[in-house]
């Protein structure tokens, strides 16, 4: 239990996002957006003249960062960090893929449905049942 991960209790965890214009603005209109003293905020507005470069910048800022506990990721956007998403294995911050307005959501790429599916088959195979 001591190697569980805790979230900071002194003050309260934030939700990141990583998304497009209109899921961004929902989520800000819901109160989850936040800007720090250094202007650093918990949100990547992802558009045609974003990079991949960008993306992944964020991801891992967001990712590394002790405040968020929860990153919320357009599955479009995902797919074009796939490779990070699918390498990520820490339980805080959770990731968590979305649908957005434009595309639709895709059960095949969401890493954490497949991570769930890859346990529930190996412990039904551990165990004799199917």
């Amino acid at each position: 239990m001591a190697n569980r991960a805790q979230i900071r209790t002194s003050s309260s965890a934030l939700i990141a996002m990583i998304a497009d214009e209109d899921t961004i603005t929902g989520f800000l209109l819901a109160g989850v957006g936040n800007v720090d003293l250094r202007r650093k905020t918990n949100y990547l507005i992802v558009d045609s003249k974003t990079t991949v470069k960008q993306i992944e910048d964020a991801f891992k800022e967001f990712t590394t960062r002790e405040d968020i506990a929860i990153v919320l990721i357009s599955q479009y956007v995902a797919n074009m960090i796939r490779f990070l998403v699918d390498s990520y294995n820490k339980p805080i911050p959770a990731i968590l893929e979305i649908p957005s307005k434009d595309h639709p959501y895709d059960p095949a790429h969401d890493s954490v449905l497949s991570r769930v599916k890859y346990l529930f088959s190996t412990e039904s195979v551990a165990s004799g049942r199917r």
